[in-house]
């Protein structure tokens, strides 16, 4: 297991520097650069002082040395500082990560525990009534899109039953306890879990129908084993795997997701801050948060892989 886990940090090493040249890569041939944000046309800012500003914030060398100089700091632990307002990088994405972490980690765990018990409840039930209705419920869950759906639990939820905050993290008259955080949480939660709750269920049915057709569980029910010990001691432990990739996979899709979602809630985590780094033109603040996310997605893949050896014992990583 260590030689392993030594060994996909290696391949990592690569992938991390890929990673560095398409972000800052994606940086340079966007349109526009930071002088953009400081023009004002009431000012009438002649060529000599935007010169000066591209100067100070070092955008009038050669675009190699800019990357150097960025991974170099990068390497040390030091995202650079904000454009706008000249605060640490990596210290405002602390500020906000653990916020969005508690957004999207509650979103992933409900999606996570009703998709793969509906799935498990449609592949047993096949062709059934309620087959037919989770299935389709499913795809709309997976084409409608995270602002329409927010909107909608924002207007009647929020607006019309009053049963929850319409925004925010914490009240603003007293005194923030887990039961008020809870309440805040709801409503965007539910918001950013309907994806992965459709795409866990269906993943699960349709590993579940592949698994309680094979020949050791139509023994094991010959045997006269009961259909409950059948289900979670034989079929569901072997139909996991490609939930566990998915599991991996969903955290870009939840980031995506919390773009929108924090913004309709007012939910102060990371996909609020990155339109903010958008409209400012924050360039630093943008690679930063990007660079984070790689890692986490990363890291994730690294726990998706260890979690195979736990969840089928065939898989050996010596």
């Amino acid at each position: 297991m260590q030689k392993y886990i030594l060994r996909r940090i290696l391949i990592g090493i690569p992938v991390f520097f890929a990673i560095t040249v398409i972000i800052f890569g994606l940086i340079e041939i966007a349109p526009g650069d930071i002088t953009d944000y400081f023009i004002r046309p009431e000012l009438n800012m002649t060529d000599e002082a935007k010169d000066e500003i591209r100067i100070r914030f070092g955008l009038d060398q050669p675009v190699t040395v800019r990357y150097g100089n960025w991974l170099l700091n990068v390497l040390r632990g030091d995202l650079g500082y904000r454009y706008t307002n000249g605060q640490p990088v990596g210290a405002t994405i602390i500020q906000r990560l653990s916020a969005t972490t508690l957004l999207a980690g509650t979103a992933l765990a409900i999606g996570a525990t009703i998709g793969v018990a509906l799935g498990v409840f449609t592949a047993l039930r096949q062709y059934s009534a309620w087959d037919f209705l989770l299935t389709g419920a499913s795809f709309l869950g997976i084409s409608i899109p995270s602002f329409v759906a927010g909107i909608i639990i924002l207007f009647i939820f929020s607006i019309n039953l009053g049963w929850f905050p319409a925004g925010g993290m914490r009240p603003v008259d007293r005194e923030p306890t887990l039961l008020t955080t809870i309440h805040h949480l709801v409503l965007p939660a539910l918001v950013l879990s309907l994806a992965p709750i459709a795409n866990f269920m269906r993943y699960t049915r349709f590993s579940m129908l592949e698994v309680i057709r094979a020949d050791y569980v139509r023994t094991a029910r010959g045997q006269g084993l009961r259909d409950r010990r059948i289900t979670w001691r034989h079929s569901f432990p072997n139909a996991l795997l490609p939930v566990i990739t998915l599991l991996g996979l969903s955290l870009p899709s939840l980031v995506v997701g919390a773009v929108f979602t924090e913004t309709i809630f007012s939910w102060p985590g990371m996909g609020t801050l990155y339109l903010e780094a958008v409209n400012g033109r924050d360039v630093p603040l943008l690679m930063g948060m990007n660079l984070v996310i790689a890692l986490v997605v990363l890291g994730a893949n690294l726990l998706t892989d260890l979690a195979y050896g736990l969840a089928d014992p065939r898989i050996r990583y010596d």
